[in-house]
């Protein structure tokens, strides 16, 4: 029976129990379900070909003896065999390949198998999250099957293009633009597209990366203006080139223009629109939240899903913390300080802890087996949690929850678009022609919590004797080859508007100067805090340039 058959038939307590039963498991029911699934996969994985070429002639029997044999691995592991789809290898078929970036100037795409189990569990855990942005408790929710979803996601192949496909095996919600003609059009286009709907159906969902649902929100805001200043004007000539106003449509323009004049302040898109569900995925969402909460009047629920991952988290009625399913991948997790040991040196194996021994206030970089005969095993997805409780007395819950902190620090993801990386940059460099003689690049955050790349530079002495070079010819030149390079870097332009690179030039030997007085050497890409004051610090001193220094 079908998840619209049951809400027909008023089963909201099955459907609760069926899809969100898992927040009732304790730790140890939960690890069950999670050694049950994994040692199915192991089976799996050991007897294809993949598995017997990355165990080389081992035979793990128990999962203990598999974490032993199996190293942690990347996407280089797999690159020979997904890349070719040579889905004879895999310990399953593969119904679909869904792809992504693997690293901006480096590599070109990542492709990632999904088998039909693993399809059956995105689309049971899809529904779960539908079902838990609308609930204000535990047991309670309000979905329908005449639900309209205002469309905001990135189309097949990429991950976000399952969610409409899933959901429409089950129920019938209506997608705002309609899926086929939504793939076809711009990103502006369905933007003006979904409002026109919106306006005449209303608006019951809206998912998206954090950084896009806020600039479509943005989008909307300004579109409403526009609109709501058509309704009025005697004319209603630019009225007329978009659709004809139904009295329903007049009087919600009405009553928004209203509500702001007493108010004093711009529409807003909860002014038209009653959202019931709000979800949001990717990074930084922190840095959209309280807007998009501001905007839409109701707080965005944050998921998490990934390419290779699928959907393995989802936050509650709460929106404090996420909870992993323990049906869609064996989770292992690496504390900080072996992560960055890991980072430094590339032949150290860091130690792994599951989802029973995770610490309240730590913070891990996770790595995942998909459960269901997916490739991947042990794979370290490059993201960071902070586990923020084992149990919670607001959800009622007996399992630890996460929040999502960000990429590894090797990787700069600036509002879910980059991977950039210290290939990227150095490709940057040399590709410029500038005579930039060291160089460090930070992600940090502008005064309004927007997020950006920061590049500390210095420059070579002669060239800066013998031209005057500030960091805004740096800023620009620099950014035309960043997008050269790295074509989702252009994405953040041509889709949020954004500019996300700051530069800060350091004087001359600044960098062979806290060489000196420190005895390390800086990691090029995101050092510490505590490190960038350092090195200001030093900065600022008076000491002696030479030649042919460098870190």
């Amino acid at each position: 029976m079908k998840f619209e058959d049951k809400l027909k038939m008023q089963q909201y307590d099955r459907l609760w129990q069926e899809y969100c039963g898992f927040l009732d498991l304790d730790i140890d029911s939960y690890m069950q379900i999670q050694y049950r699934l994994m040692l199915e996969q192991i089976s799996l994985w050991s007897e294809s070909e993949l598995g017997k070429q990355m165990l080389k002639g081992k035979q793990p029997k128990t999962i203990d003896e598999f974490r032993k044999s199996v190293p942690l691995t990347t996407y280089i592991d797999y690159a020979d065999v997904l890349l070719q789809k040579k889905g004879d290898m895999l310990p399953d078929q593969p119904i679909i390949w869904i792809q992504t970036t693997w690293e901006g100037g480096k590599h070109p795409i990542k492709l990632a198998p999904y088998t039909k189990s693993m399809l059956e569990t995105y689309r049971n855990n899809v529904l779960a999250c539908l079902m838990l942005s609308t609930s204000t408790e535990k047991g309670k929710f309000n979905v329908r099957a005449t639900d309209k979803f205002l469309y905001a996601l990135a189309p097949l192949p990429y991950a976000t293009g399952l969610f409409p496909l899933a959901l429409n095996d089950e129920i019938s919600i209506e997608f705002l633009p309609p899926v086929k003609e939504a793939v076809k059009m711009s990103f502006g286009e369905r933007n003006k597209k979904g409002f026109k709907l919106g306006l005449r159906k209303g608006i019951d969902f809206f998912f998206g990366l954090g950084s896009v649902a806020y600039y479509v929100s943005l989008s909307l805001s300004s579109m409403g203006r526009d609109q709501s200043k058509a309704s009025g004007s005697s004319t209603g000539g630019s009225s007329k080139s978009l659709f004809r106003y139904s009295p329903s449509m007049l009087l919600r323009f009405a009553l928004a223009k209203y509500r702001c004049k007493k108010e004093g302040r711009d529409l807003k898109p909860k002014d038209l629109f009653k959202l019931k569900g709000f979800m949001c995925a990717g990074t930084d969402n922190h840095c959209y939240k309280d807007d998009l909460e501001d905007l839409w009047g109701i707080r965005p629920m944050e998921l998490f899903a990934g390419t290779e991952p699928s959907c393995i988290g989802t936050e509650t009625w709460t929106r404090n913390g996420m909870y992993f399913f323990p049906d869609t991948c064996f989770y292992e997790f690496i504390p900080e300080d072996e992560m960055n040991k890991s980072l430094d040196d590339s032949s150290y194996q860091p130690k792994t802890y599951l989802m029973n021994e995770v610490v309240p206030g730590e913070k891990y970089e996770i790595a995942i087996s998909v459960l269901k005969g997916g490739a991947f095993v042990r794979y370290r997805v490059g993201d960071v949690y902070r586990c923020v409780g084992l149990e919670s007395s607001e959800d009622k819950t007996r399992i630890p929850r996460f929040q999502y902190v960000d990429r590894i620090p090797t990787i700069i993801d600036i509002a879910g678009f980059t991977r950039i990386s210290e290939h990227s940059i150095r490709s940057v460099v040399e590709l410029s022609g500038l005579a930039i003689e060291n160089w460090i690049a930070v992600k940090e955050y502008n005064k309004n919590n927007r997020p950006l790349l920061h590049m500390y530079v210095e420059m070579n002495l002669e060239s800066l004797v013998s031209s005057a070079i500030s960091k805004e010819i740096l800023r620009e030149h620099l950014g035309v080859y960043f997008k050269y390079v790295d074509h989702d870097y252009k994405d953040l332009k041509h889709i949020l508007g954004m500019d996300p690179l700051e530069i800060t030039i350091l004087k001359c030997g600044t960098f062979e100067e806290y060489k000196r007085q420190t005895g390390k050497t800086l990691r090029h890409i995101n050092p510490s805090s505590y490190e960038i004051m350092e090195l200001l610090r030093i900065e600022q001193q008076d000491f002696r340039v030479t030649r042919g220094r460098g870190v």
